[in-house]
């Protein structure tokens, strides 16, 4: 049966969707195309109707987990408009958040994996680390602090590190305290004013309101 150019385009997005929660669960390889079209309760010989490549789905992927997490963050910020960034810190290095695989940020789940990619993958990253470092740049510089984005770096380098071990290890006392050591860092070494919300690993949680994985 023909499909018709709106359901082409919605069936699209769906795989788009599917695509960017399975990769951040299982990595770039670690899913074939049979069970990413199953994921999105379509049929194998549909992908190349609506792609080019699984690199083509990979990029397209990519940037809608990306845009997903900033809007995570933009929901963080906007419940806690007084410290914006100890917001985000606090949903970031949370232990619901460490448990986050298919939703989580997807630096932290893609990162290493994105960096064996094609250039064209690694582009959708960086326009996504760039985005993330803007708004980090755009808290800090409220406070009026000196090399704002050397300490955007450093901020988004150390959570997005913090989670990853927190993630690899099975010592959950371990874990925890991988969150708690990069919290603890950041709220002394932050000039932006992130002490307001508490940032307890053990304690915190991420956004309960899913950010909508949209066109």
């Amino acid at each position: 049966m023909r499909v018709s150019r709106t359901q082409a385009v919605e069936n699209r997005q769906t795989v788009i969707n599917v695509a960017s929660r399975l990769f951040r669960e299982r990595g770039f390889d670690g899913i074939g195309l049979k069970d990413l079209m199953k994921g999105a309760g379509l049929t194998q010989g549909a992908f190349y109707k609506q792609f080019a490549s699984k690199e083509d789905l990979a990029v397209e992927a990519s940037k809608r987990a990306l845009a997903s997490a900033s809007a995570r963050w933009s929901e963080a910020a906007a419940a806690h408009p007084d410290d914006p960034l100890g917001a985000v810190m606090a949903f970031y290095l949370s232990a619901d958040h460490r448990e986050e695989k298919m939703d989580g940020c997807p630096i932290v789940a893609l990162g290493s994996d994105a960096a064996r990619q094609g250039a064209e993958v690694k582009a959708a990253f960086e326009a996504g680390i760039r985005a993330h470092l803007d708004v980090i740049r755009h808290f800090i510089i409220k406070t009026a602090s000196e090399n704002p984005s050397s300490k955007a770096m450093a901020i988004l380098s150390t959570m997005v590190g913090a989670v990853v071990l927190s993630r690899v290890v099975n010592d959950e006392r371990l874990s925890t305290q991988f969150l708690e050591a990069a919290a603890e860092s950041l709220r002394k070494g932050s000039s932006a004013g992130a002490t307001s919300v508490a940032i307890e690993a053990s304690a915190s949680t991420a956004p309960t309101t899913q950010a909508q994985e949209t066109s």
